[in-house]
């Protein structure tokens, strides 16, 4: 299992930051086969990894031969369709209480990222939150998505369902 959590580290890493000598494209998808022989494993075992990924993070295009992560590029010239959508009337953003006062100034940023990710309910935002807070408890930010969508702001939804935004004002947000 912890070999099957290093492969998927370095896949996420991969498909999400730096494709190094692969060849991916502006959906982002690599050829499975290139990606196996950088990692030095077997279709069996990515398979493995993509279909116990309990966040959905990839996916494989229609013939099978090629794999990308789903959302959270931070690669400039990745450029994934997504569809844009009405959201539900609140989101959701887990972070550190480090980050709270950056927030509350500037709202949610990108960052290196394409577009904030915001989930659906508190419990996922929460898993999220844990990994950006390991000394404290994570703080569970609600976001007025469905206000913000009736004043313009485009909301997405990725193959695996994490709502994307590319900003969300402090107006928006309740701490």
């Amino acid at each position: 299992m912890k070999n099957l959590q290093r492969i998927g580290k370095q896949i996420a890493y991969i498909l999400r930051h730096n494709p190094g000598n692969l060849k991916m494209n502006n959906q982002g998808y690599v050829k499975v086969e290139d990606l196996l022989t950088e990692l030095n494993t077997t279709k069996d075992i990515l398979d493995e990894i993509v279909r116990i990924d309990n966040k959905g993070r990839y996916s494989y295009d229609e013939s099978g031969e090629m794999i990308r992560a789903n959302q959270g590029h931070s690669i400039p010239f990745v450029n994934i369709t997504f569809q844009e959508l009405k959201p539900p009337k609140y989101l959701y953003h887990g972070t550190s209480p480090d980050f709270i006062k950056n927030i509350k100034e500037h709202g949610l940023l990108k960052m290196s990222r394409q577009y904030v990710h915001l989930s659906e309910n508190k419990i996922t935002a929460e898993k999220v939150g844990k990994r950006h807070s390991k000394e404290q408890p994570p703080i569970i930010l609600v976001i007025d998505s469905l206000k913000m969508y009736e004043d313009g702001y485009k909301f997405y939804l990725s193959d695996n369902n994490v709502w994307l935004v590319e900003h969300v004002p402090p107006i928006y947000i309740h701490f």
